[in-house]
């Protein structure tokens, strides 16, 4: 099944790191972003990507081009007269086929998605953005979108709380924990699951924001559902949050890890 991946917007909220690079390409570890969503998907078993440029897509275009370089040791022969005589020494680690295409710069994410219909020649396929990790059960969500045979399926999560929680008695905190998951009501956390038919719902107009009129009238069509996980998501909007992922990922207890080496 191909993972749609939406990389192409301009990480504003987070322009300390995003002025000289798109916000999938922020290293989590020594690894960026879009390398642990990919993981995500690949422990499941897909590894067909199609990933939507726009903001400093070149960065991207870059990375993918020298990753097979980057993860494996290589003799490069100088001076053979060859523009690049490279012998690679073993296989690259990540047997994944990864399809680049510019969406634009100022294209919304229903525009993206639209733009890269040409790509998607699987009857299902899925989606998510390019800044954000959780530990879902992809085979669970892709078999939940199979039993109720509707257009779309969204994963909902629980939003990470900004200040919190506190448990207090006697008007004593006898606990606080920071970041804890929240009762408040779901949101929209990605991890897309669709058919072919979503691609009646969106146009490759620039101003297609897909979390607007598309998934509204999914929603009143009685086509789309909720996957609800429980687990761990975190998105990567601010340098609180980038600092919370390095953190998880530094002390060996990532959830969202859930890759062998």
């Amino acid at each position: 099944m191909k993972v749609v991946i939406l990389a192409g917007g301009q990480g504003t909220r987070i322009r300390e790191e995003t002025e000289f690079k798109p916000k999938p390409m922020i290293a989590i570890g020594e690894r960026p972003v879009i390398w642990h969503i990919m993981k995500i998907y690949a422990s499941y078993g897909h590894r067909d990507f199609v990933v939507c440029l726009g903001y400093k897509g070149h960065v991207i275009k870059e990375y993918f081009l020298e990753f097979e370089l980057l993860n494996t040791d290589f003799t490069v022969r100088l001076g053979s007269g060859r523009p690049r005589d490279v012998t690679v020494h073993g296989a690259c680690s990540e047997a994944w086929t990864v399809t680049l295409a510019d969406t634009g710069v100022q294209a919304m994410t229903g525009a993206r998605l639209a733009r890269v219909k040409r790509y998607i020649d699987t009857p299902l396929f899925m989606m998510t953005y390019g800044d954000g990790v959780a530990d879902v059960n992809v085979d669970e969500l892709v078999e939940y979108h199979r039993q109720h045979g509707k257009i779309a399926t969204v994963t909902g999560v629980y939003p990470p709380s900004r200040f919190g929680d506190m448990r207090v008695e006697s008007g004593r905190v006898v606990e606080f924990v920071e970041k804890a998951q929240t009762g408040s009501g779901c949101i929209n956390g990605g991890f897309f699951v669709f058919d072919q038919r979503v691609f009646e719902y969106v146009s490759e107009d620039d101003g297609c924001v897909f979390e607007r009129g598309p998934m509204e009238r999914l929603a009143r069509d009685g086509e789309l559902m909720m996957y609800h996980h429980t687990g761990f998501w975190q998105c990567m909007d601010t340098l609180r949050d980038l600092k919370l992922l390095e953190e998880l990922w530094h002390s060996g207890r990532a959830p969202w890890k859930v890759w062998e080496e």
